[in-house]
């Protein structure tokens, strides 16, 4: 059996977890600073900027760390298994701490294949060279929504409750952890800076959620299908939150391949997640993922991020044009 080459995960103890959110909380505020001190230096590492080729025997497989590094390797074990049993081919996680650094490897050919957000891909493809093979169809829809959260025992309602709080994002490129709590404020005259009383970036919607849990933030935006699935399989944190506002329907994240990699392992990689409902291991990967079925992706589904991006865009270049008029 193929197996795939993976870190040994690590639980983190609840007050380590406490001491880090907390730092985060403090020196978070700038891009840079908000990152959760993860070791990450038993996975695949790519330090120099060398093009490398594809390997017919091997998937080189890169996943942005938005849960925990041990979730990560929870999550996608079963379904990498699956994919490179079934291909005859060996499986290489390559795991990073943002969406940008994945990006950066597709122009380097570093990697084959990748788990990213809706922003990035919507925002993305063209720019980083990838493509969508295959989007989770979840609870019927190829779509998911930004949950915005807050402690079950907040008195907090509504967005507008949180003015002059404290607040979580995930990852700066994230589609439901930042895009789309950035376009509500947008909606209603706000910014992050003016709206909260600070904001923090967690890089992880389970840190995102326990922050909330734990009150060391007032609320946070988090994806929808992490919330649901930790609400169904491990719903310790979810339980002490509350939900209060959803986004607009978006396409789910899809699984994207590299443009180098060639077009007839991709064909057989799409057909084999289009089918793998079909199959009894698959169907069973699947329903432990809480994911349908894989349906082939459609544009249409995330043209509403492109719309939103936009809206966004031209409010910041408005902005700058008066203050340098002013």
């Amino acid at each position: 059996m193929k197996r795939i080459s993976l870190p040994a995960g690590k639980s983190f103890h609840d007050m380590l977890l406490s001491i880090v959110l907390t730092f985060l909380w403090i020196f978070g505020c700038s891009g840079d600073s908000g990152y959760k001190p993860v070791d990450f230096s038993q996975t695949v590492e790519i330090e120099h900027p060398v093009v490398s080729t594809a390997d017919p025997h091997r998937l080189r497989v890169a996943v942005a760390a938005m849960i925990s590094p041990k979730e990560t390797i929870s999550y996608y074990q079963q379904l990498l298994e699956f994919i490179g049993e079934n291909l005859g081919v060996s499986i290489q996680l390559i795991q990073r701490k943002t969406y940008g650094e994945v990006n950066e490897l597709f122009p380097k050919r570093q990697i084959d294949l990748a788990f990213i957000c809706t922003g990035p891909y919507a925002l993305g493809k063209e720019i980083f060279g990838f493509e969508a093979l295959a989007t989770p169809i979840v609870r019927d829809r190829p779509y998911y929504q930004s949950y915005l959260i807050v402690n079950k025992s907040s008195p907090f309602k509504s967005l507008e409750d949180l003015r002059g709080q404290q607040f979580a994002f995930t990852d700066p490129e994230s589609n439901t952890g930042s895009l789309v709590p950035n376009f509500w404020l947008l909606e209603i005259g706000e910014t992050a800076s003016s709206f909260f009383e600070s904001f923090t970036y967690t890089y992880s919607h389970d840190n995102s959620i326990m922050a909330v849990a734990k009150s060391l933030v007032a609320g946070a935006a988090v994806d929808g299908h992490k919330w649901e699935y930790y609400n169904q399989r491990n719903p310790y944190y979810t339980s002490m939150t509350r939900v209060i506002k959803k986004s607009t329907p978006f396409g789910s994240p899809p699984l994207v391949a590299s443009v180098y990699l060639p077009e007839p392992l991709k064909v057989k990689i799409r057909q084999l997640l289009l089918s793998m409902h079909e199959i009894d291991e698959g169907k069973r990967i699947l329903s432990e993922l809480m994911i349908d079925r894989f349906a082939k992706p459609e544009e249409q589904w995330y043209q509403p991020v492109r719309e939103m991006y936009e809206q966004i865009n031209v409010h910041i270049t408005r902005s700058s044009h008066e203050t340098q008029d002013s």
